[in-house]
């Protein structure tokens, strides 16, 4: 079984999943991660080096090892083991495991591969995955690359380790969006930054002549949307990750902010103030047509589409204080679903459509990041600080990242940075920036 991945990364070639790969017949493993029953202890799990025969290809599979190790532990749901206790150091790709020297340490899952550098100069991946009580091979996975790309691999590896173990797809291979913050309170300099999920990586998309804001990712290209205060006008924008290529997204009377994309990616829906007033607009992007979607005299904002495209939720001040609100796309049947006290902001639908992120402002001093359902009912807080804002769900709807701004101090300074949380409301993590960071957009599944 083979595909192309898209994007020009390198990391054309192939995957496979076959019984080429397999060393036992197969057989259904007994290790198995059931996350809608709650996750008390991490599954132990051993990564050794990838095997290698010149210096270069010993690098590489060490560099795999400890990236699909570091990826898998900040999951919370795996707890790689200390390979100074392996008894068995390296696991050749074509022999089964010495399963009794792996239970010794109690690893329950061992993952062990080989990185080759081909003839023609590209790179061989492949990798193993073991129920070592069960001494069952649960997966076993080919990939081909340029050997730059080594870093992706094992973004993918972990993917697979973790979809096979939890039965759910993985979030690794993925990029964040986000907006870098420098220079002093009073003179912010914002400007937009990509990065691998795991901070690795990062790139400079805009020089931070104009401040920039709230990047969106296109759910079906290699797009993202924003605002920007290019010529001092807040305009809405479309930068082309691969081309460079920019534009703008209409040119309406008043200033158009907060944009997301539809999730097929052809139509991009947003807020427009005019008089006063800020209503939601969506514009489909091949025919430029647009359609009010709100008729209110107050604060309409933040919108965002479910999966399906069918419902959208968005932040309104319209019963005075500022709440959630589920409507129709076509902008009928709106229905408020939060009632709790404080402000609600930036709600955004879960890719698995089953819950709703928002940040909520309760009490003084204290932002919130929770979750809500589409009909109002499950609200809960998964962490809060002295300011905790802007949501954006992983790829499989299982961690949340979020920004978080510390107080200032005596002498006006704060940090701000990204974080992320398990939908448990468990596992908080800061994601490492090269400097301060706010506004985290993270994309779908690169492949």
């Amino acid at each position: 079984m083979t595909f192309k991945l898209n994007r020009r990364s390198a990391l054309a070639g192939l995957t496979a999943t076959s019984a080429s790969m397999a060393l036992t017949s197969p057989a259904k493993a007994v290790l198995q991660l059931d996350l809608r029953q709650g996750v008390s202890q991490p599954i132990p799990i051993a990564l050794p080096n990838f095997t290698g025969s010149s210096p270069q290809e010993q690098r590489i599979g060490t560099d795999i090892a400890r990236v699909v190790a570091a990826d898998l532990e900040r999951s919370g749901l795996f707890k790689p083991i200390d390979q100074n206790a392996y008894v068995q150091k390296q696991v050749d790709v074509d022999t089964q495991p010495r399963f009794a020297d792996w239970r010794i340490i109690n690893a329950q899952a061992l993952a062990h591969g080989r990185a080759r550098i081909e003839p023609d100069g590209r790179l061989k991946v492949e990798f193993r995955l073991w129920d070592v009580f069960g001494e069952i091979q649960m997966t076993g996975n080919l990939y081909y690359a340029t050997p730059d790309s080594w870093r992706r691999v094992a973004h993918i590896v972990a993917d697979a380790i973790y979809e096979r173990i939890t039965g759910e797809s993985g979030y690794f291979d993925t990029r964040v969006v986000f907006v870098s913050e420098s220079g002093p309170r009073t003179n912010r300099v914002k400007r937009l930054a990509i990065m691998d999920q795991d901070g690795a990586n990062v790139r400079y998309l805009t020089a931070g002549r104009e401040l920039a804001l709230t990047p969106r990712f296109n759910p079906a290209s290699q797009e993202i949307t924003y605002m920007s205060y290019r010529q001092g006008k807040p305009r809405v924008y479309i930068l082309n990750l691969e081309t460079g290529q920019q534009e703008i997204v209409g040119d309406f009377p008043g200033m158009t902010f907060a944009p997301r994309f539809s999730p097929t990616g052809d139509r991009v829906i947003m807020s427009l103030a005019v008089n006063g007033t800020t209503n939601i607009w969506a514009m489909d992007l091949k025919t430029r047509a647009t359609r009010r979607l709100t008729e209110s005299n107050a604060i309409d904002t933040s919108p965002s589409y479910s999966p399906d495209g069918q419902q959208i939720t968005f932040a309104s001040d319209r019963s005075s204080t500022q709440q959630i609100y589920v409507m129709n796309a076509d902008g009928s049947g709106v229905k408020r679903i939060s009632f709790a006290d404080g402000r609600y902001a930036t709600p955004v639908w879960s890719p698995r459509g089953d819950l709703i992120a928002f940040t909520r402002y309760a009490h003084k001093g204290v932002f919130a990041i929770g979750v809500i359902r589409p009909d109002g009912t499950g609200e809960r807080i998964l962490t809060e600080s002295f300011q905790d804002e802007g949501p954006t769900w992983s790829p499989n709807g299982r961690v949340v990242m979020f920004f978080r701004q510390s107080r200032y101090d005596n002498q006006g300074r704060a940090t701000t940075r990204l974080w992320s949380v398990d939908l448990t409301g468990q596992n908080e993590r800061e994601v490492v920036t090269p400097g301060d960071a706010s506004d985290p957009a993270w994309s779908p599944l690169i492949r």
